[in-house]
């Protein structure tokens, strides 16, 4: 399903306010006419008229593609491996290609910080961890897709973890399940589970279960969340399930 094939479709639909609403105007304009544009003013309203489950799919795509926009300054530089990564964790339409980018655009040329874009799509999800660490996990795939986890990626990604209220441990967590990057070049089991090395085994099958639970595909779509993250959720599971069974071995549980 590409999620961006939708954006005149949806958000013409509804009143999305603040910054994301001024670039769901500005792709709007791009892509309707004269007469469209007259009517439908995106960006000047000041509310969600519903809250649907498409709404916040569409917001949130919008949310992602503009914070990845904002994070492809960080380095200086937007890579071909950067860009082909944003398409594989958002797939776009063949009909939205140019909404994408307009989207990516303006939001990179916008000399506002990201701090606007982030604070309005935690708010929007009422600050639910389980969907911005995806956001968080689409950021930090980009980020490393040329080999070069830069250190201006690194600390943007660390300021955007921080608005959406994540530790700096947290955020290390999420980066070694969805980059594996470790300075020993393995992943650490118990991370990968946020359980300490020695917590019981009652207590890190109980966070086992508990990651299972949480990113149970069926789950992340009640929440809202487009199926190109439920993707993410997906890698995220099977992280765990990696990473319990290490412990096992590791314990000598059966």
């Amino acid at each position: 399903m590409a999620i961006l094939g939708k954006i005149l479709g949806t958000a013409a639909g509804y009143a999305l306010a603040g910054p994301l609403g001024a670039i769901v105007g500005i792709a709007i304009g791009h892509a309707a006419d004269k007469k469209r544009r007259g009517r439908k003013r995106i960006g000047n309203q000041r509310h969600f008229h519903q809250t649907s489950r498409q709404n916040i799919e569409t917001a949130f795509a919008i949310a992602f593609v503009t914070i990845a926009a904002k994070l492809s300054k960080a380095d200086g530089r937007v890579t071909r491996d950067e860009i082909k990564v944003l398409r594989r964790v958002l797939v776009v339409h063949k009909n939205a290609t140019d909404e994408m980018s307009v989207i990516f655009d303006a939001a990179k040329s916008d000399a506002s910080g990201f701090e606007p874009y982030a604070q309005q799509i935690a708010a929007m999800v009422h600050f639910d961890p389980i969907m911005l660490e995806q956001i968080l996990a689409g950021l930090a795939q980009i980020a490393a897709a040329d080999g070069n986890y830069h250190s201006g990626e690194r600390e943007f990604i660390n300021a955007v973890a921080a608005e959406f209220g994540f530790t700096p441990a947290q955020l290390q967590r999420i980066e070694h399940t969805y980059m594996r990057i470790t300075e020993s070049g393995a992943s650490n089991p118990y991370e990968i589970l946020d359980v300490e090395h020695n917590a019981s085994n009652e207590d890190i099958r109980a966070a086992y279960i508990k990651i299972i639970k949480e990113f149970h595909p069926d789950r992340l779509a009640s929440k809202g969340l487009p199926e190109e993250f439920r993707k993410l959720g997906a890698k995220k599971t099977t992280e765990a399930n990696v990473a319990y069974d290490q412990i096992k071995k590791e314990r000598g549980i059966s």
